[in-house]
């Protein structure tokens, strides 16, 4: 799966960007991680793709705007992440 397919925006010593991430690589995902402190110029990016949230980490999956540690989490528990996952990547990789 390319890099860009998913993206979390973060920031250094977040406890919730360091679950997001932990989350993700239980999965074995591959992710774009951009760091606020490192870039940041990237935050106006972040809150034009996430409709005005501040808060960190901001996860986006495809073209679907996850949201937050604790919403990706509940897309998790509640079965839909592996779906909205499906729908990145190709028919080989489901395979």
């Amino acid at each position: 799966m390319p890099a860009a397919e998913i993206v979390i925006y973060t920031q250094p010593l977040c406890g919730y960007c360091s679950r997001a991430k932990h989350l993700l690589d239980a999965k074995g995902l591959v992710y774009e991680e951009i760091d606020l402190f490192a870039e940041p110029a990237k935050r106006r990016e972040m809150l034009a793709k996430s409709g005005g949230r501040r808060t960190v980490p901001q996860i986006f999956i495809g073209t679907t705007h996850v949201g937050g540690c604790d919403d990706l989490v509940a897309l998790d528990r509640a079965g839909k992440l592996d779906a909205l996952l499906a729908t990145i990547r190709s028919p080989a990789e489901q395979s």
